[in-house]
């Protein structure tokens, strides 16, 4: 039987690589007001950028997929949901804008995760959304053949409720008392809670909603204006990896937690350091809108899309960037490179 005990869980998880990472991420959010009170019209745009590519990535990942056209009129209303895939995608989309609006007031018990779930799931007619699973569930991969391998044998379906209520107990009490850094107590618990896979479905898109909720609850707020869950799916692999291996010896509790802290640690650090990256391309506002384009290429390596360049300057037109493109490549000062959907940019040495 699975028991939940999180108040020693930093003495388990203390190491030199841990404790950097840790110190890294606690002076970027020493950091991050300043950031948001310095450039408040620009950051608004940049939570629109990454409410888009958050929804589109954790739906992603889960093989849920619709045009860019279609995911930008979703996620801003401007359109209802076609099919299946949409309606999950605008259900991601209620829940998110719940998470951005109201964290402050969402504490994390077994019944409000199963609230959020409902709302995941408010455009589907199926009745899956707001139910714990009503059948045992197995996490399986699939190989180039087609062949199926169990990965991990969850929690058992008539198990559920009880081990999610004291599973959700356990953390909010130990966060209340604060006497384990967050950093390290969120990963573990969405550890745990994907271990459990409390529902039928969506308990990968729960998880990192979950994840942007708990941060944002801790003033670890970057996930606003750089897209966590767009880190997650670039880095798919070592995401489903490490979840394998801290899982095993779960139900027996004797998993090793470290490889998947380390993985969301580093998955936090990489969002800080490109909201930092932007935030300096802020400051450089004095410039032409034409001198930041080229400011762009001047302190990030390899290729840069057109789109890349957007989401850097969200306050820069596409008109306006074109052109400076067009004035860079003319100084030779860049070189284009790839045609159509994947036309990008390098800086020449």
């Amino acid at each position: 039987m699975r028991v939940f005990d999180y108040s020693n869980i930093d003495e388990k998880l203390f190491d030199k690589e841990i404790i950097r990472m840790l110190t890294e991420l606690h002076e970027y959010r020493g950091k991050q007001e300043l950031y948001t009170e310095s450039y408040p019209d620009v950051l608004e745009a940049m939570v629109r950028v990454a409410k888009i590519q958050s929804t589109g990535a954790s739906n992603r990942i889960e093989g849920i997929y619709t045009t860019d056209k279609r995911l930008d009129e979703l996620v801003e209303e401007k359109t209802e949901p076609r099919n299946r895939n949409e309606e999950e995608i605008a259900g991601y989309r209620e829940v998110l804008n719940t998470i951005h609006e109201n964290y402050d007031y969402i504490i994390p018990r077994s019944n409000i995760i199963l609230q959020l779930h409902r709302d995941l799931y408010m455009y589907n007619s199926g009745g899956v959304g707001g139910n714990y699973k009503n059948a045992d569930n197995i996490i399986e991969e699939q190989n180039e053949l087609g062949e199926k391998k169990v990965r991990f044998v969850p929690v058992a379906a008539y198990l559920t409720k009880d081990t999610m209520e004291q599973m959700c107990n356990q953390f909010v009490e130990i966060m209340n008392k604060e006497s384990v850094d967050s950093l390290l107590l969120i990963p573990v618990f969405i550890l745990d809670f994907l271990c459990v896979h409390p529902f039928n479905d969506g308990n990968g898109r729960m998880s990192r909603l979950l994840t942007l909720l708990l941060l944002y609850q801790n003033m670890y707020i970057v996930g606003k204006y750089i897209s966590i869950e767009m880190l997650i799916e670039k880095t798919k692999d070592s995401y489903y990896d490490t979840l394998q291996i801290s899982s095993i010896g779960w139900h027996e509790n004797s998993n090793d937690y470290k490889p998947f802290v380390k993985y969301y640690l580093g998955i936090l650090l990489g969002a800080y350091r490109e909201f930092s990256s932007r935030v300096e391309t802020l400051r450089n506002k004095g410039m032409s809108k034409s001198e930041r384009v080229k400011h762009v290429f001047e302190t990030k390596l390899g290729k840069i899309s057109k789109s890349d360049i957007l989401k850097l300057c969200p306050d820069i037109s596409v008109t306006t960037i074109e052109k400076a493109l067009s004035e860079l490549l003319k100084e030779g000062f860049i070189t284009k490179v790839g045609g159509g959907r994947s036309t990008a940019y390098i800086r020449n040495d």
